[in-house]
C-alpha cells in the first residue's frame, strides 16, 4: 500500500505528534463514507490494531491503513491554506480528485 504526504501536510501533522502524549501515535487514515469508485477520507492520530498496515513515508511519517481496503491504497493527504485552511485527502489512482 503507498501513500503521499505533501510538504505542507507533513509540517501540520509532524507538529500534532510532537505534542506530549503523542510521541507513541502514528497517524491513522480512513474511509469516513465510500460510494460509488470514490471515498471520502479522515485522519486520526492512533496505534496500531493487529490486523493494520503501516506505511512508511518519505516524509517520515508512518501511517495506519486498514487492509482489504483498496480505495487507501494511494490515498494522497494534503493541506491548504487557501480558499480554506486544512487537509484534503483524495485518492488520484484511483480516480478521486476531491470532494463533490
Amino acid at each position: 500500500m503507498n501513500v503521499k504526504i505533501t510538504r505542507n501536510a507533513a509540517k501540520v501533522i509532524k507538529k500534532q505528534l510532537e505534542l506530549e502524549g503523542n510521541s507513541e501515535l502514528k497517524l491513522r487514515v480512513a474511509i469516513t463514507h465510500a460510494h460509488g469508485d470514490h471515498a471520502h477520507y479522515g485522519l486520526d492520530l492512533d496505534t496500531p490494531k493487529e490486523n493494520d498496515v503501516v506505511v512508511s513515508t518519505d516524509k517520515e511519517i508512518d501511517v495506519i491503513l486498514e487492509p482489504g481496503q483498496p480505495l487507501l491504497d494511494g490515498v494522497k493527504i494534503d493541506y491548504l491554506y487557501f480558499p480554506q485552511e486544512g487537509f484534503v485527502i483524495t485518492n488520484p489512482s484511483k480516480g478521486n480528485h476531491g470532494d463533490h
